[in-house]
């Protein structure tokens, strides 16, 4: 098999096998990888200082990240770890022991406050496990005799409708498409009106008709498990019960555009499915429905192998996805061309994400009517949606397009709502005025995310939070992005802090403009969202943090002597501005 497609040999497997043997990566094993894969060193390198979860530096034995997300993070709780264990925040102790940091959302927004300790992922976390996790870590025990019951990861379905109450026979799809044929199948799939579920909405069947007729030496399915939005965590759930069916859409794309190859970007906070996810696609090659002739059709010929990210939030659209397969940084492309007629290895491709593959599987066997009848006349089918923050029933919820925000939170138990993140960050910040507006393409549209907030939220430090996530995590190729997130993030500080101004406010909605109309790919379009809606919406919280000046300095110099006048033991006149 050649080594693009070789999983175990790609490169961040390999990257990651280093690291968890060595807790770090070398100078020497970037050499030695860079050699194995003849790949340019500096490549290698700069794959490695791009992505958030490998290290140059040695990491602890215990590697410990909290989530930082609203739903699913608690930096209390780091921070309680850390006084325990006599370790600061984003250090490694001297003893390299363990290591305690902060990460983006990492997908269990449903379980409350988690983390991952050497990748695998702890829920529920509490300040009485904090203190029991401290004295297993000093006691230098493994984390495989912990106890179990803190690594369960439970679906938490709270409602299904058309794709999650469907029962799914392995192979079923695929007789289907043999019997009815491709052309009949594809235009089952353009009857049904299925459009993407990553929030753009893209006609699927179109997506793939270009596809096909695009011309190539090779054509290729890729299946977007990278989802990073912060309360975004159905593909979770997706892929650990329902895989058999978003392989199958994945095979039926294959069939349909002559594909022989098809790859799972999936996110790195979710390795821990890898197993489970190889599993079933043995299985499947056992049942003929992966591998050479599927079915025992002769020249049906597919397979899937699984490639796993490293915490970068960039990679969940498509075209730095696909750079991140050829094992390049994780930078967007320039569009056209555009994956269909030039994607992975320079070939047609079709990416679409998960909850679409499995749609997709679901047309072809029960029929375009089954899906195209229900929903909206612009939004056809059902959206599974990601509920979390403050409501008694946080979990994945699927609904019919046309479900109202307020239905949503009935359904759910959230009281007292003040506003709702439609979509994660890069998604719509709701109030309730809005409430009564409907989930759907020509409305509210969303990959998924649905994060409540109730009146105890001081919604600054929520916009301020979604700021933070978007500087850190932009790519840094293009300047309005690289520069403008950063300078959206220190005035909402400024602001949040109680020093803002008027010219602060015309401020972030003249850099929020720039940024959202001249960055080069969707983060930096959708960065601004949490700041305009906070403003259009929210305004009077942003006008009851001002000060009442017109303008105060970004920079105040006196304030920064303070520690010169500590260290001297001066205070007098001639020591101030």
């Amino acid at each position: 098999m050649n080594k693009t497609h070789n999983s175990s040999e790609h490169l961040l497997h390999l990257l990651h096998a280093h690291q968890h043997q060595h807790h770090f990566i070398s100078d020497d094993a970037i050499s030695d990888i860079a050699l194995q894969l003849n790949l340019p060193r500096a490549q290698v390198e700069a794959v490695t200082e791009f992505y958030s979860f490998f290290h140059r530096t040695p990491r602890g034995r215990y590697d410990i990240l909290f989530s930082n997300c609203t739903s699913c993070g608690s930096l209390l709780l780091m921070r309680q770890l850390c006084e325990q264990l006599d370790v600061n925040p984003g250090e490694t102790r001297i003893d390299r022991m363990i290591s305690v940091d902060e990460t983006s959302c990492i997908g269990m927004c449903d379980h409350g406050a988690s983390a991952l300790i050497n990748g695998r992922p702890m829920t529920s976390m509490t300040s009485d496990r904090i203190k029991k996790i401290a004295k297993l870590i000093e006691a230098e025990d493994g984390i495989d005799t912990w106890p179990p019951e803190w690594f369960v990861i439970d679906d938490h379905l709270q409602r299904s409708d058309l794709l999650l109450s469907s029962s799914f026979k392995p192979g079923s799809a695929l007789k289907v498409m043999e019997e009815e044929g491709c052309d009949a199948s594809l235009e089952k799939i353009r009857f049904s009106e299925l459009r993407g579920r990553g929030g753009a909405g893209f006609s699927t069947a179109q997506k793939w008709q270009f596809c096909r007729e695009a011309e190539g030496d090779a054509h290729y399915v890729i299946c977007n498990a990278d989802e990073g939005e912060p309360g975004t965590f159905k593909d979770r759930v997706l892929l650990s019960s329902y895989a058999d069916t978003v392989f199958e859409g994945m095979s039926i794309c294959a069939r349909i555009i002559g594909a022989k190859r098809g790859i799972v970007y999936l996110r790195g906070e979710y390795r821990y499915l890898l197993e489970q996810l190889e599993s079933r696609l043995a299985k499947r090659r056992e049942e003929r429905l992966l591998g050479e002739s599927i079915l025992d059709v002769e020249g049906f010929d597919f397979d899937i192998s699984i490639v796993v990210g490293a915490g970068a939030y960039i990679c969940g659209e498509e075209s730095a996805l696909i750079e991140s397969l050829e094992q390049k940084c994780g930078n967007p492309r320039i569009r056209p061309p555009f994956p269909v007629t030039s994607g992975y290895l320079g070939q047609p491709t079709v990416v679409n994400n998960v909850e679409t593959l499995a749609a997709a599987a679901g047309v072809v066997i029960h029929d375009s009517h089954w899906f195209r009848g229900a929903g909206t006349w612009q939004s056809r089918g059902s959206k599974i949606l990601s509920v979390s923050g403050d409501c008694a029933r946080p979990g994945i919820y699927e609904y019919l397009f046309g479900i109202t925000i307020r239905q949503v939170l009935d359904e759910c138990g959230a009281d007292d709502v003040q506003a709702v993140q439609v979509g994660g960050p890069a998604g719509r910040l709701i109030d309730p005025t809005h409430f009564d507006h409907q989930i759907a393409f020509e409305d509210i549209a969303t990959g998924g995310s649905f994060m409540i907030y109730d009146q105890s939220h001081d919604l600054l430090k929520i916009i301020l939070g979604f700021s933070r996530f978007f500087a850190h995590e932009s790519c840094g190729f293009c300047t309005p992005c690289r520069v403008g997130t950063t300078l959206l993030k220190n005035t909402m500080e400024k602001i949040c802090h109680g020093h803002g101004t008027a010219h602060d406010l015309d401020e972030l909605r003249r850099v929020a403009a720039l940024v959202g109309r001249r960055s080069h790919c969707g983060l930096g379009f959708t960065a601004p969202n949490p700041i305009i809606d906070g403003l259009k919406y929210f305004p009077e919280l942003f006008e009851a943090r001002l000060l009442n000046r017109e303008v105060e300095p970004e920079f105040d110099l006196d304030a920064s002597l303070e520690e010169a006048r500590q260290l001297t033991n001066r205070d007098d006149a001639e020591a101030h501005l």
